[in-house]
């Protein structure tokens, strides 16, 4: 049995120890947005993963919405985040970067040059966003990126995976999921458009081809080394689209051209289900996608085996649980008990290691 341990969602923990940061006129302080070594600490603790995804990290200014979330933007950021994957790779661990870019689910005090947030259309978010400050705000009327700044988006990407290769990444995965800005451009519900990104399902999924075809010819990682990730079920961000399982099965098909590493689909009901459409399962685009693919969202120890042993997935990916389980892998290998989720509260609140890096390992709780 294989895993891939995603921790993804120690997003939400890394706050603990960033709200000490203020902003700058020119927007987010460099140093707010800089990993740092509790952070390495913690990846570290992960590292038996064996392929451990990191958490979304910003590929530009305009890309980011979270306050105090990792970029990958610039020379520092590549070489903080040097420190961290040369501690996962000193203890035998892999890491890919995860390449992330929120489109419509940011808020304007994220951006102050430009005063706006983007999305593939202007159609504005359900639901709340968070201001600069971590406060709840209503959505905005985004701005439909025009095909220069969509040109100027793709090349934000490539540079971010230039930063990772020189960060020492094993390779990187590109974020379609979850509402943000790729996925905002496949799914119907939120892709307005008329021109050559919006309408039919080739024109929409057009925006996440032109990125995977632009890392692969810069050259930084090849192919097999760039995966990505898609959630054609999930409500998260307000999404769902009628013609999901159309579309999704049609991604799988265009992106099977291209020898990429493995698809990441969150096909589970951790985000909530939009019912929609035919739900998208790993088995569907099994049919489509020959490369691995990853199954993720709510899985437990029996789950993940049941997707594995049936063939439905090749490897299975927890968040969740790995924030609070740092010893995950061998708690599942050994049948060693395995502690529920982290309280949720804490995942937000600032106190540092708390919550974040003190979970104790199984064999160090028996003493």
């Amino acid at each position: 049995m294989h895993f891939a341990f995603n921790i993804s969602f120690s997003l939400f923990p890394l706050l603990h120890f960033f709200l000490s940061c203020t902003t700058t006129e020119s927007g987010h302080d460099l140093k707010c947005t800089m990993p740092n070594d509790l952070m390495a600490e913690y990846y570290e603790q992960r590292a038996s993963s064996g392929l451990i995804i990191s958490e979304a990290t910003a590929i530009s200014e305009d890309g980011c919405g979270w306050r105090n979330a990792p970029h990958m933007r610039t020379q520092e950021h590549a070489d903080a985040w040097k420190k961290i994957v040369d501690r996962v790779h000193a203890k035998d661990g892999l890491i890919y970067l995860q390449l992330w870019h929120m489109g419509r689910q940011s808020h304007s005090s994220h951006h102050p040059n430009t005063k706006r947030v983007v999305s593939a259309g202007n159609l504005p978010m359900t639901g709340k966003v968070k201001t600069i400050e971590a406060e709840d705000a209503e959505p905005e009327v985004p701005h439909a990126l025009t095909v220069d700044e969509i040109k100027e988006t793709i090349a934000d990407y490539v540079n971010a995976a230039k930063l990772a290769k020189a960060a020492g990444f094993d390779g990187i995965e590109v974020h379609a999921a979850n509402g943000y800005l790729i996925d905002q451009f496949l799914q119907s519900s939120s892709n307005n458009r008329s021109d050559e990104y919006g309408g039919s399902m080739e024109n929409r999924v057009r925006f996440l081809e032109e990125i995977i075809d632009a890392l692969i010819a810069d050259g930084a990682y090849p192919a097999n080394r760039i995966g990505f990730r898609l959630s054609p079920n999930g409500v998260f961000g307000g999404m769902g689209s009628k013609d999901n399982f159309e579309m999704f099965t049609f991604v799988a098909k265009r992106m099977n051209t291209r020898g990429l590493a493995y698809m990441h689909l969150m096909d589970g009901k951790g985000f909530g289900w939009h019912n929609m459409c035919k739900q998208v399962k790993c088995m569907d685009m099994k049919k489509h996608f020959d490369a691995p693919i990853i199954c993720n969202v709510g899985l437990n120890k029996d789950s993940a085996e049941g997707m594995i042993r049936s063939g439905a997935a090749d490897l299975a990916c927890f968040g969740r649980l790995y924030i609070s389980n740092p010893d995950l892998p061998e708690r599942i290998a050994n049948n060693w008990p395995i502690e529920p989720e982290a309280e949720y509260s804490t995942w937000w609140a600032p106190t540092g290691e708390k919550g974040y890096t003190d979970f104790p390992f199984y064999e160090e709780k028996k003493q």
